[in-house]
This record gives structure tokens, C-alpha cells and sequence, in this order.
């Protein structure tokens, strides 16, 4: 398969009429058009606008998705308590393999080719099918939650990190590695200290398996972390083993000088959601501070019951924006930065190192974007258009290892409607009354 138009190989390189040769599941070639198309072969072409890396949603909460507009205009703790996890408590598997559908839906009609997902407690498999059968490109995991949780959500620990293995077991590298997993705890909050010391020794024990976890989000969580160990949350995190290049950090939006030194020393991962620490009012990310120190900073849409849309292109621009206003400088996160946030540092994060640029034997992981529209035009520079002026709906083309998932805008792999008319039935009779008791039961 060829692919026409211009070509963004990464957040330095630009090819105005260029081509992307794909040979099943891996780049074969990236250059000018010209020297790529050959009139003597019988080979598909396919063209579109613009070619660009897939995306990588360096955090999400793919099952959440049923809780889109449930959970406005409230603080974090409140959030979760009273809404969110009540909602996680109240699926069967049959309605967690929706939840999961839809985001993963949404996912691929936006143009991000991998996630890595904060699932919840039960039904977690469901959603690992789920993401095999779409096609999309992801690291998984169950959460764990032994402590603080409402009874439906809270596990012994044992059990829950029994559970955690087979998942590993059964799905770490399947459906030829698009899919892998992350050991995931939900928060230091709602997990003790022999769950996060057996989340580290559990992701020891297996190749290339990530751990994924929140922190630092919200001032009230930290001072619960303190007020239970003594410490700061990064340094509660460093203490247990949940610091390194295998670890995932969402949000980090409260650190101090020590805190951030830890991150840049052990080479832990960021993940910045900037669209949800507004909403939720958490705070403003030090994203600036943090690639200056040389800390890898992805990023991700969160949920949708605080954030509303899983779209990466609306993302990039909150984040430039959000960058530019916590320093008052308006040469902070600049687009080509906040691209490769997306991109280069989104993969390095899930732990790809062929992944997030379009390169020569790379995964074909690619997007393909319109700009025939009044918001493109005039299009001075491409990078300036994604960051700032396009949106997921824009996105006509996805492709993960070679697969056509998405094609002239017709999601391929799924029947949409359907996703969407039973999500929406699902979505819409949640009865979370019982849920909410039991939650507010175990509120810190």
C-alpha cells in the first residue's frame, strides 16, 4: 500500500508531497513522491492531505466512557467517590466490553493509534478483547484497589495481584504485540503498601510489562499520602518501587524540587492531561520544568467523565496554551514540542522504541488528516494547524501495524452505530444510587 500527501515524519521533518510505503505491518519506505510512486506496479494507493505518526493517549480510562457528562463542575476526590467509581462499580462485563468499545471507538475516529489504559477492577479481559478485535494498539491493565475503595471495588491483595498475572499471562504480547500490559494500581490513596511493593515485584517478574498508576494530581490526595506515610507522594511512589523507565506517572501536576529530581534521576515517565486538571480545577502541570530536566512527558485525554472528549488533537492545544500560561510565556510549549509529546514521547512511554515517527521499518502505525476546511486555510505550517487548529473529526485515515482501521472517514474494524446506540442504552439506564452509598462509605 502507498500513502500520498504531506508527509510529518516527526516534529522536525516535513515532506510537502510525500509518500509512505507500507508492507504489512511495517513501513517500507518514507520519501518524496515522486521517487516512491511507480506507474509499472498495480499497488494501492491511498491519498490524503496530510500523513502524520498515529497518536499515542499516554493516559485514558477507555471504560469510562459510559460516564461522559455524569460527573461535571466537581473536585477530584468528589468525582471519583461520588460518580466515577460508583459508575466502574455498577457495569457488568457485558456493559465494561461496551465501555471499552466506545472509547476505543473514539480512539480510532480521532486518530490515536495507542492508549495506554487505566481499565478498572472487574471485567478487565473484556476490554483486552475488545481492544484486540478494534485494532488498536495498547497497554493495558486491571486496577488494583485494596484499600479506600467501595466493597465491589476494594479486592484482597493477594487476589487481586493473582488476577493481575493471569491477565499478564493471557494477554501480555497478544494479537501479535499490539497488545501489552501495565500493572496498574489506581493511586496511592486506594492502595496499601503491600499492593504497590507487589505491583513492582509482579512487573519485575515479566519482559517489557510497564506499571501505571496516578499521582500527584490533586493537593487533597497528597496530603492523604502524607498524613499515611509520612512522605510526599513521589517519594511514597520511589519507596515502594513505583519509580523508573518501566513507570508511568499520570498527572504529577503538584511536585516539589525534591520530587522532580527523583523523576528525572530513576527516568519515570509523565503523562500530562491538561484538559482534565483544568476541568477538575487540580492545577497546572510544570510540563516546562519537566522536559527541561530531561523527564519524558506523554500526552494523554484522561477520562471521559473529566475531560468529555478523547480527542488528541484538541488536547496538543490545550496543552500549548496551558503551557504558555503557567509560565507567562508565551515561547513556552511550542507545537512542535507538544507534537512529539504526542507522538515520539507518547511511545517511548508505553515502551515502543519503533513507534511515534514515520520511518523506515517502524510499526505502520499512521493517520491521515483533511485540510480542505475554512479553519486550514491558509495552512502556513502544518505543525501550527495540528496544535491549534484541527480536531479529531478532521482525522479520514488510521492505520495501526498496517491494518486500515478507519478509511475516507468509515471506521472499518466495527460497526459504529451499533457501539454508539448500545453504549448509549447502556449508558443512559445506570442506576448508580447503591453504588454512591457504598463509595461515600469509604471517602478519605
Amino acid at each position: 500500500m502507498l500513502l500520498t500527501g504531506t508527509v510529518v515524519v516527526d516534529s522536525t521533518t516535513v515532506i510537502e508531497d510525500g509518500a509512505v510505503a507500507v508492507d504489512g505491518s511495517r513501513i517500507a519506505a518514507v520519501g518524496e513522491r515522486a521517487d516512491l510512486v511507480d506507474g509499472t506496479r498495480d499497488e494501492e494507493v491511498h491519498s490524503y492531505d496530510v500523513l502524520l505518526p498515529g497518536f499515542v493517549g499516554g493516559h485514558i480510562h477507555s471504560v469510562q466512557s459510559l460516564g461522559r457528562g455524569i460527573a461535571d463542575d466537581t473536585e477530584l476526590l468528589d468525582w471519583l467517590f461520588d460518580y466515577v467509581l460508583p459508575m466502574e462499580a455498577s457495569l457488568s462485563a457485558e456493559e465494561m466490553e461496551v465501555a471499552a468499545k466506545l472509547g476505543y471507538l473514539e480512539l480510532i475516529e480521532s486518530g490515536t493509534t495507542t492508549c495506554i489504559d487505566h481499565l478498572s477492577v472487574a471485567h478487565a479481559d473484556r476490554a483486552f478483547e475488545a481492544a484486540g478485535e478494534m485494532g488498536i494498539r495498547g497497554v493495558l491493565g486491571k486496577v488494583l484497589m485494596d484499600q479506600r475503595s467501595p466493597e465491589p471495588l476494594r479486592e484482597d491483595t493477594d487476589e487481586a495481584l493473582a488476577e493481575s498475572e493471569r491477565l499478564i499471562e493471557d494477554y501480555h504480547g497478544a494479537f501479535d504485540d499490539r497488545i501489552r500490559y501495565a500493572v496498574t494500581p489506581r493511586f496511592a490513596v486506594s492502595c496499601t503498601e503491600a499492593c504497590l511493593r507487589g505491583a513492582r515485584d509482579l512487573a519485575d517478574a515479566y519482559d517489557d510489562v510497564r506499571i501505571h498508576t496516578h499521582a500527584s494530581e490533586n493537593r487533597g490526595e497528597i496530603e492523604t499520602v502524607e498524613d499515611d506515610t509520612g512522605l510526599r507522594n513521589i517519594h511514597w511512589l520511589d519507596e515502594v518501587g513505583l519509580t523508573g523507565e518501566d513507570v508511568v506517572l499520570a498527572h504529577c501536576v503538584w511536585t516539589d524540587e525534591s520530587e522532580r529530581e527523583v523523576l528525572a534521576e530513576t527516568g519515570t515517565h509523565v503523562t500530562h492531561c491538561p484538559s482534565s486538571n483544568m476541568k477538575l480545577a487540580s492545577g497546572v502541570a510544570p510540563v516546562e520544568d519537566y522536559l527541561d530536566r530531561g523527564i519524558n512527558v506523554a500526552l494523554g485525554n484522561d477520562g471521559a467523565p473529566c475531560n468529555n472528549t478523547l480527542d488528541p488533537l484538541t488536547e496538543m492545544r490545550q496543552a500549548s496554551l496551558l503551557g504558555k500560561v503557567e509560565g507567562l510565556d508565551p515561547t513556552a510549549t511550542p507545537a512542535r514540542t507538544i507534537f512529539e509529546m504526542a507522538t515520539r514521547n507518547g511511545a517511548t512511554a508505553a515502551g515502543f522504541d519503533d513507534l511515534g515517527e514515520l520511518r523506515e521499518g517502524w510499526r505502520a502505525d499512521i493517520v491521515g488528516l483533511d485540510t480542505d476546511l475554512t479553519r486550514a486555510v491558509p495552512l502556513h505550517d502544518v505543525f501550527s494547524h495540528l496544535v491549534y487548529s484541527a480536531h479529531g473529526e478532521d482525522v479520514q485515515f488510521t492505520m495501526v501495524d498496517g491494518e486500515v482501521l478507519m478509511e475516507d472517514g468509515e471506521v472499518t474494524v466495527a460497526d459504529a452505530d451499533d457501539i454508539r446506540r448500545r453504549a448509549s442504552e447502556v449508558g443512559l439506564g445506570m442506576d448508580l444510587d447503591d453504588e454512591r452509598r457504598a463509595a461515600q462509605a469509604e471517602k478519605p
